[in-house]
């Protein structure tokens, strides 16, 4: 036979536990539905504000500055650049330094949620976990790391940002419960941002700026001495020239070596300028400040190689790579604890980062000084030439070509400092100009209504969540229960069917006493009545060679039903005509004389203890064909007298003079009364109450009863109580509720 184990859950099973446990799943229905009830009564309505912000995409600027600056950055920027660009905007949105702006800004400390509160829970936290010194009465916030990091932890909580899929759009929510201070917060933190951009933006090229001042200082006074100096040589007239100008309106003084000296001029200029850039661009790596060095990556001042744009952009990179992997970091630590297992992943992730960044910082220094020292021997070579070529130009005519050289000179170094000090100035204009890239789309504006609690939607969600919590509740209570509940469990358990199922029935209050046990005879077409007629059939049917004469009742445990289903047995053995005797062989606690209203006194326990008395077997009144022995005095050992060989013999005495004997006996389990009349008895029926008596009661009491018993002993299991409605019921007996069955009358309820 298929175990429990074996076979698929079905629908009809589930059903079936949830109309037993019906009660459960109502029961965590209603409590569920009445929490959520009290919750959004008193719960603090709470508001959220929303703002939507726009990153433009960089570019060109209107006035076509960047095309001056000989340093551009692409011809446009990938999905993937984007994608990253964005979400470093929201991970700066939910940055710590603009949080503190903004509370800074707008006196949040004295507001509802970030005022300290006493509780219960963090009173004891703080008793039993360390906590830092306390912060100082008169100190900034800023300067307060017990104020600061509480404020900071609630309005975290009430501030969400998302980046909205496939634009370039960003969405800020805070809830508070004042609905005018959740739209200044959203707008206050989008204002936060923009400053934050256009100040990280400016002090990166401002640094790098600074230092190239200085070099332009130098340049300047030099460019002042040659001009002072062409001055000079023109007065003294020593200029040899060909009496013709150039294209810029220039004197000529022409010859091969004057040609090559001015070559060689060119030369120096070129790499004088060159020199003084890659010192500007070395000067910034030294500082090694990553932020400094990926603003100068979208920006930079000219002359920078492709290697060293690439490496500056690949810095900007990697810091929003940092920045993506810190978010997902603190999301994961706010939402797992810090005992998630992908902690350590993320942390791993973002000290790679780290590494890598700081490596790329070492290569652009080691590249901008290489460059840098690379550009000052260029310099140094082109001028060792300039010394040759001036040396064989003095030698041919010192005064014509020195005016001529130092002319060109200071038309160089003045054209030099002219352009350096140009770009110089548009580099902070072009930076002016890119820090306006956040837009504001929808301003944070005061809500109308509150956001929690939403009361319908709390409570549509509370009716759905309770039962299927109940329903999930009833399934695990139906798991841990080791009860009987049906006949398939029964039959399962056993190997082989039960004898039969009796239906639970309920009395009625004004019912006699002696009707309440008597239903097979006051209501002889009662469904209880119709199971027991049909559990008579298959007892007498258990024997192949005769049917059982003596018949033992019995149960596991007490109040299993068994004194009624042998009261009723016997009522129906009697109805078929034949001769029926009821012994009431529960000599501790016999209950029959009470039961059937009739006359305590002489019983079974004076027969066993050998007095010389008539059997005091008594007539049920009003049926011949029923005799009752009762149980009698309660005798000191009960259990001796059942198994001695007086009750052998009356047992044998009684078996001739009736046609059945019908024996109602102790429980099984407390007492051992019933395992000593099993060996005497041709049949054994144990009552098992359906959701009473447990499997391993049942169990324990087939051992007991088997072991004890004959060889051929028939030993039959009999399920009480069990409810019409259910549907192990009308499957044993092949109909259901609604089927073929005898009307009832009216004396007893239907269950």
């Amino acid at each position: 036979m298929e175990t429990q184990s074996e076979k698929d859950l079905t629908l009809t099973d589930l059903i079936q536990v949830y109309r037993r446990r019906k009660n459960v799943v109502y029961g965590i229905l209603l409590t569920l539905l009445v929490l959520t009830a009290v919750y959004c009564a008193v719960c603090t309505r709470r508001y959220e504000a929303q703002a939507t912000v726009q990153l433009q995409k960089e570019g060109a600027d209107a006035m076509g500055l960047e095309d001056l600056m000989s340093s551009a950055t692409g011809g446009g920027s990938s999905p993937l650049d984007a994608s990253v660009e964005l979400q470093t905007q929201v991970n700066i949105l939910q940055s710590d330094t603009l949080a503190i702006k903004t509370i800074e800004a707008l006196n949040m400390e004295n507001t509802y949620d970030l005022k300290p509160r006493w509780t219960p829970l963090g009173w004891l936290l703080g008793k039993i976990s360390p906590g830092g010194p306390p912060d100082a009465p008169s100190a900034k916030f800023e300067d307060s790391p017990q104020r600061r990091q509480r404020a900071l932890k609630v309005f975290s909580k009430n501030l969400q940002v998302k980046a909205i899929t496939g634009t370039r759009l960003i969405e800020i929510y805070y809830t508070s419960p004042d609905p005018r201070l959740a739209a200044a917060v959203v707008n206050t933190i989008t204002r936060n941002l923009a400053d934050y951009t256009f100040q990280t933006r400016f002090d990166a090229t401002n640094q790098a700026s600074q230092w190239l001042s200085d070099q332009l200082g130098d340049l300047r006074k030099d460019s002042e001495a040659l001009q002072a100096k062409v001055v000079e040589l023109q007065r003294q007239s020593g200029v040899y020239s060909l009496g013709s100008s150039d294209a810029q309106g220039r004197d000529q003084a022409y010859s091969g070596v004057i040609d090559k000296l001015q070559q060689a001029t060119l030369a120096m200029s070129a790499a004088e300028q060159n020199r003084i850039l890659k010192g500007a661009i070395a000067k910034a790596a030294e500082s090694g400040n990553a932020e400094m060095l990926s603003g100068l990556g979208g920006n930079a001042l000219g002359g920078n190689s492709q290697g060293m744009n690439n490496a500056m952009a690949l810095i900007q990179t990697l810091r929003q790579q940092q920045a993506t992997e810190q978010a997902t970091l603190q999301e994961a630590e706010a939402k797992y604890g810090s005992a998630y297992p992908k902690l350590a992943e993320l942390r791993g992730n973002i000290a790679g980062l780290e590494h890598s960044i700081q490596m790329e910082i070492g290569r652009i220094k080691n590249r901008a000084k290489s460059d840098y020292d690379i550009a000052v021997l260029a310099e140094s070579t082109t001028r060792k030439n300039y010394e040759i070529a001036k040396q064989q130009a003095d030698t041919l005519n010192n005064k014509a070509i020195e005016y001529a050289i130092v002319r060109q000179e200071a038309d160089e170094s003045r054209a030099l400092y002219e352009d350096l000090l140009k770009r110089l100035k548009e580099a902070g204009v072009l930076e002016g100009l890119h820090s306006s890239n956040i837009t504001v789309v929808d301003p944070g504006r005061t809500p109308a209504r509150p956001k929690t609690p939403a009361v319908p939607l709390d409570m549509t969600l509370a009716l759905f969540g309770g039962w299927l919590l109940g329903c999930f509740g009833a399934v695990v209570i139906e798991a841990l229960d080791n009860k009987v509940n049906t006949v398939q469990e029964l039959e399962e358990m056993l190997k082989y069917p039960p004898l039969g199922v009796l239906p639970e029935i309920k009395l009625l209050r004004n019912q006699e006493r002696r009707k309440m046990e008597l239903i097979a005879l006051d209501d002889p077409q009662s469904t209880f009545t119709e199971a027991v007629r049909s559990i008579r059939t298959s007892l007498l049917l258990s024997k192949t060679d005769a049917p059982p004469k003596i018949i033992l009742v019995t149960s596991s445990i007490t109040g299993e039903g068994k004194s009624l289903f042998s009261v009723n047995l016997a009522v129906v053995l009697a109805q078929s005509g034949a001769r029926t005797l009821l012994i009431d062989t529960d000599l501790r606690r016999g209950t029959l004389s009470a039961r059937l209203r009739m006359p305590s006194g002489t019983g079974l326990s004076n027969l066993l203890t050998g007095q010389k008395i008539a059997p005091p077997i008594q007539q049920f009144p009003g049926f011949e064909n029923l005799d009752v022995l009762i149980s009698g005095p309660v005798p000191p050992n009960p259990t001796d007298l059942l198994a001695s060989a007086a009750m052998r013999t009356w047992l044998d005495s009684l078996r001739s003079q009736y046609d059945f004997l019908v024996l109602d006996s102790a429980p099984v389990l407390p007492v051992s009364d019933s395992i000593a009349l099993n060996i005497l008895t041709d049949a054994t029926i144990i009552l098992v109450r359906a959701h009473v008596t447990e499997r391993v009661q049942v169990r324990r009491s087939l051992q007991l009863l088997k072991r004890e018993g004959q060889h051929n002993h028939y030993v039959g299991v009999v399920l009480n109580a069990l409810s019409i409605n259910d549907s192990s019921y009308y499957g044993y007996y092949g109909y259901k509720k609604y089927g073929y069955s005898y009307a009832e009358n009216g004396n007893y309820e239907k269950s």
